[in-house]
C-alpha cells in the first residue's frame, strides 16, 4: 500500500510587491535581491487575512463533498498562530464544515511544523487506510520595514491531503531528522516581527541538510543517482541553491545538469511569492510538479528545515496517477491577475495590524472567500462569503 500526498493546493492574496521597486526605495541594486537572494516578488498580506483564513482559502481547494467525511485529522503547522491556547485547526475545522469526530491540532517548530504534520499523517493513514488527513502550512513572514529581512517577507498557505494510493507523491518510509537548540531565528510572544541571525541561520541550514542527507543515505543505501530532483525549504530561493550545490559533486555531470534544471523549476513559484515559513517546502514541491518534466516512479528528495532548529530529509516517488495541468493553469491565471502595489501602498498595507480591542475591518479590498471581519469580545470573527 502506498501512502503520500494526494492533493496539494496553495493560496495567497493577489496583492504583491515587485522587489525591483523595493530595491530602488532602499537604495540597493535590484540584482542584490533578484540574483543575490533569488527573489523577484513577494506577497503582501492584508489585515483581513490571518493564518486561519489563508489556510481556509487553500484548504477549500482540496476538501469537498467527495472527501469531507474521510478526513480524520487536521494538522495545522504554523508559527503565526492567533491564540496561545486555542488551536488554529479548530477554527479551520468549523470553516470547512468538517465532521466533529476528528482531531484538530496546531503544530509549532518554526518552518518545520507542516512536515511534522505530514509525517504524523503518514503514520495515521498507514493504520487507517480508508481515512485522509488534512495538513496545513500557513504563515505570514514579517521582519519589518527597512530591515535586513524585509526582502524575505511574504505569506500564504499550503493545504495537503495525505491518503492511501495518492495521486501526486508516494512517500518512502525512511526519513532522517535532527533537532538542536539553536538561536538562529526566533520571535518572542510580545513581538509581531521575527528576529534572525541571518548568516548563522544560513550556515545551520546547510549543516543540518548535509547531516540528514548523510543519515538518510546510510539508512537506505541510496545515493544522489537515485534522485531526479530535490525540493527545499526556501525562505529565499538562493538558500536552497546553496544546499543543492553542497551535494552536487556526488552526481555525474549529466545528472548535475538535470538536478539544476529541476531546482530552477522548483523555485519559480517561491521567487514570486516570497517566504511562507511552514508552507515554503510544499510550494516548492508544487512548483517542481508543475514546471519540471517528471515521470511516474521518479524519486524526489525533500529537505524541511525549521530554525531553532529542526531538519528532516525524506523522499517519495511520483505517483502513476500524476497529473498537473489544472494546477499549472491555476497558477498561470493567478500570476497574470495579481495587483502590483507601489511602495506607499505596500508600506501602508504592511503597517495595518489588528488592535488589541474590538474592531470591524473594511473588507472592500479583499475578494477572498474566507476573510477576517474583525474582533468582537476578544474573539476573531470569520466570514465564509459562500455562506453569507
Amino acid at each position: 500500500m502506498q501512502i503520500g500526498i494526494d492533493q496539494l493546493a496553495f493560496y495567497t492574496p493577489s496583492t504583491y510587491l515587485d522587489l525591483v521597486d523595493l530595491a530602488h526605495a532602499r537604495g540597493e541594486e535590484p540584482d542584490k535581491y533578484r540574483i543575490g537572494i533569488g527573489q523577484y516578488e513577494q506577497a503582501v498580506i492584508p489585515v483581513t487575512q490571518d493564518a486561519v483564513t489563508l489556510a481556509a482559502n487553500a484548504a477549500a481547494k482540496v476538501v469537498d463533498e467527495t472527501n469531507r467525511d474521510q478526513i480524520a485529522m487536521v494538522l495545522f503547522g504554523t508559527e503565526s498562530g492567533i491564540d496561545n491556547s486555542k488551536s488554529a485547526a479548530v477554527y479551520l475545522k468549523r470553516l470547512l464544515n468538517l465532521p466533529d469526530n476528528i482531531r484538530a491540532i496546531e503544530l509549532k517548530q518554526a518552518c518545520y511544523g507542516a512536515t511534522a504534520g505530514v509525517q504524523f499523517a503518514h503514520d495515521y493513514v498507514f493504520l487507517h487506510p480508508d481515512k485522509q488527513v488534512l495538513v496545513i502550512g500557513a504563515d505570514i513572514a514579517r521582519y519589518g520595514l527597512n530591515t535586513p529581512g524585509e526582502v524575505t517577507q511574504g505569506g500564504g498557505a499550503v493545504a495537503l491531503t495525505i491518503s492511501a494510493e495518492p495521486k501526486l507523491l508516494n512517500l518512502d518510509n525512511e526519513t532522517a531528522f535532527k533537532s538542536e537548540d539553536i538561536m538562529d531565528f526566533w520571535r518572542p510572544l510580545y513581538r509581531t516581527e521575527a528576529l534572525v541571525d541571518g548568516r548563522f541561520s544560513e550556515n545551520v541550514y546547510i549543516d543540518f541538510f548535509k547531516t540528514v542527507w548523510q543519515d538518510y543515505q546510510q539508512q537506505t543505501n541510496r545515493t544522489i543517482a537515485d534522485f531526479t530532483a530535490f525540493a527545499f525549504h526556501l525562505p529565499f530561493t538562493k538558500m536552497g541553491l546553496k544546499a543543492l550545490r553542497a551535494i552536487l559533486p556526488e552526481a555525474s555531470e549529466a545528472q548535475q545538469k538535470q538536478l539544476m534544471a529541476n531546482f530552477e523549476a522548483s523555485r519559480q513559484y517561491n521567487q514570486r511569492v516570497g517566504n511562507l515559513y511552514t508552507g515554503s517546502l510544499y510550494l516548492s514541491l508544487r512548483s517542481l510538479f508543475d514546471n519540471a518534466s517528471l515521470k511516474p516512479g521518479e524519486r524526489i528528495g525533500l529537505f524541511s528545515y525549521g530554525s531553532g532548529a529542526e531538519g528532516e530529509f525524506f523522499s517519495g516517488t511520483i505517483s502513476e496517477q500524476f497529473d498537473v495541468q489544472v494546477s499549472r493553469d491555476e497558477f498561470a491565471n493567478f500570476f497574470k491577475n495579481r495587483q502590483r502595489l507601489n511602495m506607499p501602498e505596500y508600506e501602508r498595507l504592511f503597517s495595518q495590524q489588528l488592535p488589541a480591542h474590538d474592531v470591524l475591518l473594511d473588507l472592500s479590498h479583499d475578494d477572498a472567500r474566507f476573510v477576517l471581519t474583525g474582533i468582537k469580545h476578544d474573539q476573531r470573527q470569520y466570514l465564509d462569503r459562500q455562506q453569507a
